[in-house]
């Protein structure tokens, strides 16, 4: 009650102050309004924390005031309390406090995912697969994924010790970490994808992604043949927006404007330019995004494209065209909120939603067609605002079936992988692994007898159908073919395990090359199955397609391929 009540103090005064200096500040009417609401809102908690018959939080109650004030703006403007100011450091700069290992939750318990690589989890014996039973001598039964991540977490040089149970051991074992300092690296891996073209997989912007990347490219450069670079942005969600300058700078001139920032504060208004010597401004660059790719994924792709530096191959990017920016509160508070929007070279905003109005049912809606304007690269090829970076090179996403992304995420590839890691203490290089057709019937012989069942699209229209015909009577004229149709379903769903074959080893290499090899071995063992990949290779070696594409000289074919009734099926999803 003690501690409540000094928070209740620490927070009237904070009102008291702030009412004060509005009244000095604010004879308009804006300010007026904002004065009175405070001094609502002061008395009412006061009042609550005086009668209402229960306890109560005022310093919780106050939390989800302002969360839920919050979210009438846009997503992206956050209250960051105290006890988050340790994660949201970590998004800026890739560093935090802990024992270097991803979780996830499994049934009651929460299982380490992977050790990253170096990391005093990995270097205390720390397994992909261990279930955490008891933290620092508590149950961990029960809890869930956040609250023992904030456990997990803490300052560098504490300890910790973990209860783990293993696949393969009779008796639980006891690990005492050390926390270090984690560090994650925005390039889990780079290197040849063939004799003449680089690659370089950039997974986030926190701070020295430009050095990293540069040092990547430069490694490439001494050695090789290189003729060609492939930066892949796929599921990168952004960070630092000086980060995404200083790697275009990388490849385009100094003195180049790569995004500008338009706010209400003239302050915010800015136009940032590159500021190095490039690296290389001649070398042909393809970068592949995707719908995850977003806001510095997207000043870096849009810029590259406006300047005609190189070509964009996927899928339409995410379209988050707002910049943000951290202003301290008190009490060691933050409040992350957005500033400005970001224009790239050729001047258009690539927002894709529209926060200042809302649709009837209460969302946001996207910028109407009738609102999206054209704009011109630095070559003349015309490029559009309202919603992302569109690529120069469509090429569609990854699909998987039903049946793979069940087993996947039914924890089944995941805990096969496990058992195949205790089994084998070696495999071969991540780029060679393969799962040969013994290794599969041995995943099958594992997974026989468990619930991996799932329903299609079509077995849902067919419910729907069924509800509807027995409520309109009409069900028992249908009912043989129903049932008939149901069965035929059923039948073609047991065959999905050797129909899908192939995305399930492939799911299944994943699991288990990353036993072994971690992030880097992942990525690798991934590239050598990736359409997309081979597609940008293809354009590289294509001198006359790359140099149309950025000349504005070609146009992508539409797949004509007729569609016959027997292939339409329920296999891929997104």
């Amino acid at each position: 009650m003690m501690k409540s009540s000094v928070k209740y103090f620490f927070l009237i005064c904070i009102f008291s102050f702030t009412l004060t200096g509005l009244r000095a500040q604010a004879p308009n009417q804006q300010g007026f309004e904002i004065m009175k609401n405070l001094d609502i809102y002061a008395t009412l908690i006061k009042e609550l924390n005086q009668d209402y018959v229960d306890e109560i939080n005022p310093g919780e109650l106050t939390e989800k005031g302002i969360e839920s004030m919050l979210e009438s703006l846009d997503p992206y403007t956050n209250f960051i309390p105290e006890s988050q100011v340790e994660d949201y450091k970590f998004i800026t700069t890739g560093q935090y406090g802990g024992i270097g290992s991803l979780i996830h939750q499994q049934g009651d318990y929460v299982v380490i995912s992977e050790p990253y690589e170096g990391s005093p989890a990995q270097k205390s014996g720390i397994r992909a697969g261990d279930k955490i039973l008891e933290i620092n001598g508590q149950k961990a039964k029960g809890k869930s994924y956040d609250e023992v991540s904030t456990i997990l977490k803490g300052q560098a040089g504490t300890s910790l010790t973990l209860l783990l149970l293993r696949d393969g051991e009779e008796k639980p074992i006891e690990k005492t970490i050390t926390r270090e300092i984690i560090k994650i690296d925005n390039i889990p891996y780079f290197g040849m994808v063939d004799k003449t073209t680089g690659y370089i997989k950039l997974t986030g912007f926190t701070q020295n992604a430009a050095r990293e990347v540069r040092q990547a490219f430069l490694k490439l450069k001494d050695g090789n043949d290189l003729r060609g670079i492939i930066i892949d942005l796929r599921g990168n969600g952004g960070g630092l927006l000086n980060e995404a300058v200083d790697i275009a700078n990388i490849f385009v001139d100094r003195g180049q404007e790569i995004v500008s920032t338009k706010g209400k504060k003239a302050d915010k208004n800015r136009s940032h330019l590159t500021s190095n010597p490039p690296v290389d401004v001649n070398i042909p660059i393809i970068i592949l995004v995707d719908r995850q790719s977003a806001s510095a994924s997207e000043i870096l792709a849009g810029s590259i494209q406006d300047l005609d530096r190189g070509v964009i191959l996927g899928q339409r990017t995410f379209g988050k065209g707002l910049v943000q920016n951290v202003v301290p509160l008190s009490y060691n508070a933050q409040l992350k909120i957005t500033v400005a929007k970001y224009y790239i070279p050729s001047g258009r905003c690539i927002q894709a939603i529209d926060y200042t109005h809302k649709a009837k049912d209460g969302g946001f809606a996207k910028i109407p067609d009738s609102l999206i304007r054209a704009f011109k690269t630095r070559n003349g090829r015309t490029v559009y605002d309202g919603g992302g970076i569109n690529p120069d090179l469509v090429s569609e996403p990854r699909k998987f079936s039903n049946i793979a992304m069940t087993l996947y995420g039914k924890y089944y590839l995941f805990d096969f992988a496990t058992k195949y890691a205790y089994e084998h203490p070696t495999i071969p290089p991540a780029a060679v692994f393969a799962i040969s057709d013994t290794l599969y019937n041995d995943f099958l012989t594992y997974i026989s007898g468990k619930d991996y069942s799932y329903s299609t699209k079509s077995e849902r229209a067919l419910l729907a159908l069924k509800t509807e015909a027995t409520k309109e009577k009409y069900f028992d004229a249908i009912q043989e073919e129903y049932a008939h149709l149901m069965k035929r379903m059923e039948n073609d769903k047991k065959e999905d395990m050797n129909k899908y074959k192939d995305q399930i080893k492939e799911l299944l290499k994943m699991e288990i090359v990353t036993r072994y090899y971690y992030q880097k071995g992942k990525v690798e063992a991934a590239l050598k199955n990736d359409p997309q990949l081979e597609e940008a290779k293809t354009c590289l070696k294509d001198n006359e397609k790359y140099a149309a594409i950025l000349a504005g000289k070609f146009v992508q074919p539409k797949p004509e391929i007729p569609v016959k009734t027997e292939d339409i099926d329920d296999g891929p999803l997104d």
